[in-house]
């Protein structure tokens, strides 16, 4: 699953045995060589569903980890992306890899200009819990990729809440959604298994690791954003192809401030 400069098994134990805090400080500098970054074409996807929604000045990437969103906001936003973690590690190799990236990194070269480069979207970095932004209603586009298992159900409302509170009126909050995977696959089993042994760990070791991939379910979620004051709409990324009944493997959820 990971290459040779991935994460050893023991590192990945220890991680799991941490806070999630701590953990992806742990984990962050080798984060980007593991299957957990939102893979490319994903985020291309996203780009290409976005852009016609735009124009859009700014942009917030809420739980940015190594910076994958902020990438995405950068060829979709004019003037300024800011990315916001609590990850003190992550948002170091955030800056990082911002700091590295070049035109020929990214898809849309020679449109997207080189971080820093004239003309380049301004990129900020905040550390701090997305459950309490410290964020002012000020931004066109927010994102969110690879977080939602971080947040338990019952939290997931005032996440949304914060989100809302920091978009312009009419701002976008989109994000992508994968198809749930057909009852008895492997993937299926493979994370039910996965979020069953997070949950006996997390009932017998201090502090707890919250992850699970079966608790974001996308009519729970869209229920939940019009409770925070949004209008939604879902529209089929269809470039990342079909399942085999005709449906769509993944989905963009687009909520608009209303």
């Amino acid at each position: 699953m990971f290459t040779p400069e991935g994460p050893t098994l023991r590192e990945l134990a220890v991680q799991a045995m941490s806070s999630v805090e701590r953990g992806y400080d742990l984990l962050a500098p080798k984060f980007d060589r593991t299957p957990f970054r939102t893979p490319d074409d994903l985020l291309d996807a996203v780009v290409r569903a976005a852009r016609p929604l735009g124009p859009f000045r700014s942009g917030l990437d809420i739980c940015c980890g190594t910076g994958a969103g902020v990438g995405v906001l950068r060829r979709l936003c004019e003037e300024r992306v800011v990315g916001v973690d609590f990850s003190a590690g992550m948002l170091a190799a955030a800056k990082d890899a911002a700091g590295s990236a070049a035109p020929d990194d990214m898809p849309d070269a020679p449109d997207t200009p080189a971080p820093g480069a004239p003309g380049a979207p301004a990129t900020h970095w905040v550390r701090a819990d997305a459950r309490a932004l410290p964020l002012a209603p000020v931004f066109d586009l927010a994102v969110s990729f690879g977080a939602f298992g971080h947040f338990l159900p019952a939290e997931r409302p005032a996440l949304f809440a914060q989100a809302r509170a920091a978009l312009r009126p009419g701002g976008l909050f989109v994000f992508p959604v994968p198809a749930p995977p057909r009852v008895g696959s492997k993937l299926y089993w493979a994370l039910w298994g996965f979020d069953t042994a997070m949950r006996l760990r997390n009932l017998v070791w201090r502090p707890p690791f919250v992850m699970y991939y079966r608790t974001f379910r996308l009519p729970d979620v869209l229920d939940e954003l019009a409770g925070a004051g949004f209008t939604i709409t879902v529209r089929p990324l269809s470039g990342l192809g079909l399942r085999p009944d005709g449906s769509p493997r993944c989905a963009l959820v687009v909520a608009r401030n209303a």
